[in-house]
């Protein structure tokens, strides 16, 4: 049995995890916990075991949106790996769980030695880009249903059949308002896809969601299975 039920972390070779492992600190991320801020230094990359991140874009004034989301396939502060200090945005839990924790500095120094844990955060990064690309790809030419039964599909790789999630959280997921999300909401359970409650989305058919979300889901996920692993979903 693996060590950790981060996908990233359960391929590294037994010396680099030997290596990793006194730097990595069990956390238990909240909901609503922020992970990083806009324009603040990185500190630490937070490997997931559960739960559900969320990176936001906007803020200060502007309208915000989500452009990405993370859970045990991957770890936040991806400009961290990428030798970028800070970031416009932040990120924050949408559902809490445990974590891996470790330091910037730390981390960076393993990298330096080992090319192969350098490699795979580096393919994990293009993978995350890949989703920042398709979001945006999807919030510009596709209607708020689709969207949502992507994200539904998202939130159900990561962390199972129910998400406890509101409409307000998903009305930021989606950059929408609250009415929109009800609508798309009532027409997914219409097509049997899910069953939404106070507070909680059932899945109920994940194929349904496949074909309602369309060519906006899989992209990045395919580019996930082809660079890092097959067996990553929850």
């Amino acid at each position: 049995m693996s060590w950790t039920t981060n996908r990233i972390l359960s391929m590294l070779s037994d010396d680099v995890a030997t290596r990793l492992r006194p730097h990595l600190e069990p956390v238990e991320l909240q909901q609503g916990e922020h992970l990083f801020e806009p324009n603040q230094q990185l500190r630490h990359v937070v490997f997931f075991e559960g739960g559900l991140s969320s990176e936001i874009a906007g803020g200060n004034g502007a309208k915000t949106i989500e452009v990405g989301c993370i859970g045990l396939e991957g770890f936040s502060s991806v400009p961290a790996v990428l030798g970028v200090d800070s970031t416009p945005h932040f990120a924050f839990m949408q559902c809490g769980g445990p974590a891996l924790r470790i330091g910037v500095d730390p981390l960076r120094a393993a990298m330096d030695d080992c090319r192969a844990l350098r490699e795979l955060l580096m393919r994990y990064a293009h993978v995350f880009l890949i989703q920042v690309a398709t979001t945006a790809l999807a919030d510009g030419r596709y209607g708020v249903e689709r969207r949502l039964a992507r994200w539904v599909l998202m939130g159900h790789d990561r962390i199972g059949y129910e998400l406890p999630l509101t409409h307000d959280f998903l009305a930021l997921m989606l950059g929408v308002r609250r009415p929109s999300v009800t609508d798309a909401l009532h027409r997914l359970e219409g097509e049997h896809a899910i069953k939404a409650e106070r507070g909680l989305i059932l899945i109920k058919d994940v194929e349904k969601l496949k074909e309602l979300a369309g060519p906006i889901y899989g992209i990045a996920e395919m580019e996930y299975e082809r660079h890092i692993r097959h067996d990553w979903r929850y």
